[in-house]
């Protein structure tokens, strides 16, 4: 996306994109790479089964995160700025399922330095499956001429 989403162009209520993506063993796999997990529930089918009880490798934590920060970012454009994100994983994400991410707004605000702010929640699903469910707070330019990317200090209050 090469324009970001401004304070004037969200509103509460109003629903994200929904964004699937197909994961496979090799994106588990990378993911797991990515994020230094070495533990073999992520990369070891037998281990995974045998030991974890699965019926898979499985996407770690981490990974987990990084889907919800890109289906934010990817929303907002290069300009937003994740100030606060939480999640709850209640369900492993396998090789061969499909996520649904499925967002929502549920406030728009400016902080008393003037900074924009949008309080999001997610879902990722896996059929009719909620497998994480996520809060986040992201910083939007509240015009144009603005960029939370630039506030530091007493100016960023996430």
């Amino acid at each position: 996306m090469s324009t970001s989403l401004t304070l004037d162009g969200v509103e509460k209520g109003q629903s994200l994109p929904d964004l699937t993506i197909d994961i496979s063993v090799t994106n588990v796999v990378l993911g797991a790479l990515a994020t230094r997990d070495w533990r073999p529930m992520h990369h070891d089918k037998d281990f995974a089964v045998e030991r974890n009880g699965v019926k898979h490798v499985f996407v770690n934590t981490p990974h987990n995160a990084a889907y919800f920060e890109r289906y934010l970012t990817d929303w907002t454009g290069p300009k937003g700025r994740l100030g606060r994100i939480k999640f709850r994983m209640k369900d492993s994400v396998f090789p061969g399922d499909t996520m649904r991410f499925v967002g929502k707004v549920e406030d728009v605000r400016e902080d008393d330095t003037g900074c924009g702010w949008v309080d999001v929640v997610v879902a990722l699903k896996v059929g009719d499956k909620t497998t994480t469910t996520c809060e986040a707070s992201i910083a939007l330019p509240a015009d144009a001429n603005d960029n939370p990317w630039q506030r530091r200090g007493a100016d960023w209050k996430p």
